[in-house]
């Protein structure tokens, strides 16, 4: 396999949507799916008189996410004014931060995709409060090429999250993302649903290329428009390689041209050209005159301390350590949010053996999750059920088959208990003496697999499974093999 000729730096500009009632600097509501145009205010859309008031649950949500971030977390903190023209931005400038952040350098550490049992570390230049411009709806049908503004999104809190150019491909871009997504959630800072806008990315990549004993730099694209974690992926292998074949034509080098904004294009699977990028000395910060700077205490900084909770990391870890789970199987469950580990928890408190909930948690459950499109949350069977079913198999009352035949009763009887169901269903089970007996039988009408098996062919054992099966469907199949096999040797 050829080597690639060049290394990919990327940095990653996260914006996340918190979880807040109303906006960052007025009473509207932030709900999503309103008729456009219907939560808005003289605030947020930036009419004469018209002044900002902060809401404090931002604040407490970017302090928690700051913390789990381990960022720095300075005293002070202020609001600028970041002035540009959009059309959905109304006041003609964005209440931001500038110099001081809420959130300072931090790092996030997450499972190396080449090599899971490692950690990757992305350093984190800061995390900053601001608020969202809205939304411009374009129309091409039939070369009409309208455009509409939807304001319901102005004002809404975002926090800002900027990596340091520390990723080295597409696949670990993606990884990081999945990581931050995952830890987002786990804090209940935000839902970080990309289809509705509350999480969105954009990369900043470029090139460095080893020629002639020096390093050379591209220069930098920043990639707008990625909805996906799979687009992220695709849109930075696919500018990696259009940046690599442009520098082959032309030798343009970081500083001898401007900054570029492309566009992801999903349906083409290419980035277009949008704009130059600007500086920042572009924007004309300013403190914003009409809101103070704020001081965080130490009260503030206790409270979120005792609201972070386990995080993913901590939780992988502990289902490693404490209940000897293989560190895929770990991260498959930690993986799935916080809910399924809650769930795992509550299976095991019940009296589940570990392995076997994990067992069943990546294969049933989440089979079953996804088929009908539900929540752990929501799931019908709760975690105390399996753990009574899982306890049935390992005490040899229920083998895996006839286990599987009681879930799904449940998921269409979810208030039955174990006892209920197997009555409903025809599940009895069979007695030692009886077990025996049947064993007997099989053995009595199959003497050439009784001959195999006294050779060392133990093949034939299956058969005597099947067979069992068919005389009484509550035979457990490990109990006949063994009892078979053991009578054989006895013999």
């Amino acid at each position: 396999m050829t080597a690639i000729p060049y290394t990919t730096v990327i940095g990653l500009e996260v914006h996340v949507q918190l979880k807040t009632k109303s906006k960052l600097f007025c009473g509207c509501s932030t709900e999503f799916g309103a008729p456009p145009n219907t939560q808005v205010c003289p605030v947020c859309t930036g009419q004469p008189g018209a002044l900002p008031v902060m809401n404090q649950r931002a604040i407490e949500l970017a302090l928690l996410t700051g913390m789990a971030l381990n960022c720095r977390i300075d005293e002070v903190t202020k609001w600028d004014r970041k002035n540009y023209f959009y059309p959905d931005l109304p006041k003609g400038y964005q209440i931001s931060q500038f110099d001081q952040p809420i959130c300072g350098a931090g790092y996030l550490e997450f499972p190396d995709p080449d090599q899971p049992e490692k950690l990757m570390r992305v350093r984190l230049t800061r995390a900053h409060l601001e608020e969202d411009a809205g939304k411009s709806m374009h129309d091409e049908a039939a070369g009409k090429a309208d455009s509409r503004i939807d304001l319901n999104r102005t004002g809404t809190p975002l926090l800002e999250i900027v990596s340091e150019p520390d990723l080295r491909s597409a696949q670990a871009a993606k990884a990081y993302l999945t990581e931050l997504r995952l830890l987002l959630t786990f804090l209940g800072v935000s839902d970080c649903n990309m289809q509705e806008g509350s999480l969105r990315a954009d990369a900043n990549v470029n090139l460095h290329i080893e020629q002639d004993g020096r390093s050379i730099a591209t220069p930098i694209v920043e990639i707008k428009n990625l909805n996906s974690f799979r687009a992220v992926e695709r849109a930075i292998s696919y500018e990696s390689q259009r940046q690599y074949d442009l520098w082959k034509a032309t030798g343009q080098e970081l500083g001898r041209a401007p900054k570029q904004t492309r566009g992801w294009d999903d349906t083409a699977g290419v980035t277009q050209p949008q704009r130059e990028k600007e500086e920042s000395s572009d924007y004309r910060y300013f403190p914003d005159p009409d809101l103070v700077p704020i001081r965080i205490t130490a009260a503030q900084l206790s409270a979120a301390e005792k609201a972070l909770g386990e995080l993913p990391s901590a939780a992988r870890q502990r289902l490693e350590t404490t209940h000897e789970l293989k560190a895929y199987d770990a991260d498959v469950i930690v993986s799935q949010g916080k809910g399924m580990v809650v769930y795992f928890d509550k299976a095991i408190e019940a009296g589940a053996p570990a392995r076997r909930v994990s067992s069943w948690l990546q294969q049933d459950v989440l089979r079953t999750l996804n088929e009908k499109n539900l929540t752990i949350e929501k799931f019908p069977v709760t975690a105390k059920q399996l753990a009574e079913l899982l306890i049935a198999i390992e005490a040899g009352k229920l083998d895996n088959s006839r286990a599987k035949t009681v879930f799904a009763f449940w998921l269409e009887h979810p208030k039955a208990d174990l006892a209920m169901a197997m009555n409903e269903l025809g599940i009895e089970t069979v007695d030692d003496g009886v077990l025996e007996t049947l064993c007997r039988e099989l053995l009595e009408e199959h003497p050439q697999i009784v001959e195999q098996v006294k050779a060392g062919n133990l093949k034939g054992l299956g058969s005597l499974i099947g067979a069992a099966k068919k005389k009484n469907p509550n035979a457990d199949p490990k109990q006949v093999r063994d009892l078979c096999q053991k009578l054989i040797m006895s013999n």
